[in-house]
């Protein structure tokens, strides 16, 4: 979400990375939990800022918040995602009941449908956290705030190809195909051509989830939490 749906759509942002265990390559910078402290330094002395707050580290950044009183006012938004497996939205609930404790308002948390299967009905999967807010609406859950389960991040992830450049690329490949000689560079340019299709079908969804976000004061400093 931080490099894919937020950095392409916030002119000039920054990613901050966030992550114990599992961090991605590549990111500007990589702190730990721990590190909060410096973070918040950091934080006031720069703009527009995309903290990709790793799940393992969302506790620990949690319980310095608390310690920090105040500090998450130095967030403009809190993008909280959540897949449909129902510990992982429990684990999201808990997430948002502690940033309302910590005083953060509701109009400052989106809830982020991640990884929603093509047909599953949103209300039903996700029936747990909507419930809840129902119940209790400490953050704004936009059915329309979603992103597709999509296997163009995975092929992102192994060949370090951005969405941009996928989409950028105009090479003819079925003559490349038609033309190459071994089997293994006909399936090597088939998987090319793929890699663009595929993103040439989830950069409109991504934009879409991006305006449903409504980020429309365009933040100084965002959390992916």
């Amino acid at each position: 979400m931080a490099k894919h749906l937020l950095k392409p759509r916030i002119p000039d942002a920054e990613v901050i990375t966030i992550e114990s265990i599992n961090a991605d390559e590549g990111e500007e910078q990589a702190l730990r939990g721990r590190q909060f402290a410096e973070l918040q330094e950091y934080l006031q002395i720069t703009d527009n800022v995309i903290v990709d707050i790793g799940a393992s580290n969302v506790e620990e950044l949690l319980s310095s918040m608390k310690r920090y009183r105040g500090s998450h006012g130095d967030f403009d938004h809190f993008i909280v995602p959540t897949v449909a497996a129902l510990k992982q939205q429990q684990d999201t609930i808990a997430t948002l009941v502690e940033l309302a404790q910590l005083g953060v308002p509701a109009c400052k948390v989106r809830v982020l449908f991640n990884m929603v299967e093509d047909g599953e009905d949103l209300a039903q999967v996700f029936d747990a956290i909507l419930s809840f807010l129902v119940a209790h609406p400490v953050a704004q859950a936009d059915p329309a705030c979603r992103i597709g389960a999509n296997e163009i991040y995975g092929r992102i992830r192994r060949t370090g190809v951005e969405l941009s450049a996928l989409l950028a690329d105009e090479t003819d490949y079925k003559a490349l195909i038609a033309a190459a000689k071994g089997q293994a560079e006909k399936i090597r340019l088939a998987q090319r051509l793929a890699a663009r299709r595929l993103a040439a079908g989830v950069v409109p969804e991504l934009d879409d989830c991006f305006a449903a976000l409504r980020l429309d004061d365009r933040p100084r400093t965002s959390a992916a939490v």
